[in-house]
């Protein structure tokens, strides 16, 4: 059983998800909602009215969205585009993640008892579970909009949830999954509640939130920074190769007015004087030309042979990361910890199990085969209870 109040941020359904439309529109729903605005939906666009009382950078009145993406054309201040790129869907993100609202969520000791995937896997059955709640606890849960993009190509964004302990900070990844769950646009019912974490109580836990997700997605950004760097790498060659290419074009230049140069110096010595004079103001002209083309192939070599500096420093900063984290909504989630007695049952063997648990985050044990020492995982399930805890691994060695 679950007790909620009216928090807008409760739009997902996975602890880490993509800015679909789907997520969009469950988004915007929400958010539209705990302003007070009105929404009439029907298949391809929605009817809003925004109060004349809300407080939001909305134009007040009536306003048409239209789901899905369309001609810039399409928007006016009264028509909207609704989609992930979308202007109007931008500025509810930038507001929201000024008001970053908070809320408060209860998970109590009644909710549905979550089997852990290392029996659910296996050939075991769970006769009975029992959890016993020993004390409340309290965590909190951010939703975070993460932004990452390079100047020149690439970009992602999406939406992820981390749970934090306000006690112990320890991350609870499987409460917020269980937040996420629970607070699906679907789920309608809620109660008041008003949050009991003061500012100073909350700033720190943000900051171990902001530092937990940047951990968890710091995969993603390693691969997005290796398909920027091919893409430097590759946007340098191609200036390299194009600069080699001028070099061999002004050294060819080069060459051909040495060449006039030398023939002009011949004429001086052989012609009559008034070919003379005009070879020596000709000779005089290409000297200077010749100057200034050996200055520029000389800079350009210098360049060249240090690795065009400047320009990979330009290339390399417009292809760097840029990771925007941007607080959407923080919700305090109160939840109870305790043991749970799992009474297993393996043909007429029977075992009970005791482990730490919590509501919202399952077991919160490591639990190891008694024979080999192993975790025992949704990959490597229980296999038979018939001598301890005896894990899948185990058993098909023997």
């Amino acid at each position: 059983m679950c007790s909620k109040d009216s928090t807008w941020g409760r739009a997902m359904t996975d602890a880490s998800i993509s800015v679909t439309q789907s997520v969009v529109e469950q988004f915007t729903e929400r958010y539209l909602r705990s302003i007070g605005c009105s929404i009439e939906r029907s298949d391809d666009r929605w009817l809003v009215s925004v109060p004349d009382d809300t407080d939001t950078e909305i134009t007040h009145g009536r306003h048409t969205l239209i789901r899905g993406e369309g001609t810039p054309d399409d928007d006016d201040d009264r028509t909207k585009r609704l989609h992930p790129e979308s202007a109007f869907f931008q500025q509810l993100l930038r507001e929201a993640g000024e008001r970053s609202p908070s809320g408060k969520l209860s998970i109590e000791s009644e909710s549905d008892i979550e089997i852990p995937k290392w029996i659910q896997n296996s050939a075991v059955e769970v006769q009975n579970a029992q959890f016993t709640p020993y004390y409340d606890r309290t965590a909190i849960v951010v939703l975070f909009r993460v932004g990452i993009e390079t100047v020149s190509e690439y970009q992602q964004e999406f939406l992820r949830a981390v749970a934090v302990d306000t006690r112990s900070e320890e991350s609870l990844p499987k409460l917020a999954e269980t937040f996420l769950e629970t607070t699906t646009v679907e789920s309608e019912s809620a109660t008041s509640g008003a949050v009991q974490l003061t500012k100073t109580d909350v700033r720190p836990l943000l900051e171990t939130a902001r530092e937990l997700l940047l951990e968890s997605v710091q995969g993603q950004l390693d691969d997005i920074h290796r398909e920027a760097s091919r893409a430097a790498d590759s946007e340098v060659e191609e200036y390299r190769q194009m600069q080699q290419q001028r070099i061999q074009e002004l050294q060819e230049e080069h060459s051909n007015l040495s060449s006039k140069i030398n023939e002009l110096s011949e004429n001086i010595n052989t012609g009559d004087e008034d070919s003379r004079v005009q070879a020596l103001r000709e000779r005089k002209e290409l000297k200077s030309e010749y100057e200034e083309l050996d200055e520029t192939l000389n800079e350009l070599q210098e360049r060249r042979d240090s690795g065009f500096p400047n320009r990979q420093r330009e290339i390399r900063e417009r292809h760097s990361l840029d990771v925007q984290v941007t607080p959407l909504t923080l919700t305090e989630v109160e939840y109870e910890r305790g043991e749970i007695d799992f009474e297993l049952i393996d043909g007429s063997i029977h075992q009970t199990v005791t482990l730490g648990y919590g509501s919202g985050i399952g077991v919160a044990d490591t639990v190891r085969c008694s024979s080999c020492e192993r975790e025992l995982t949704e990959r490597n399930p229980l296999q038979t209870i018939s001598d301890g805890l005896e894990c899948q691994n185990c058993t098909k060695e023997q």
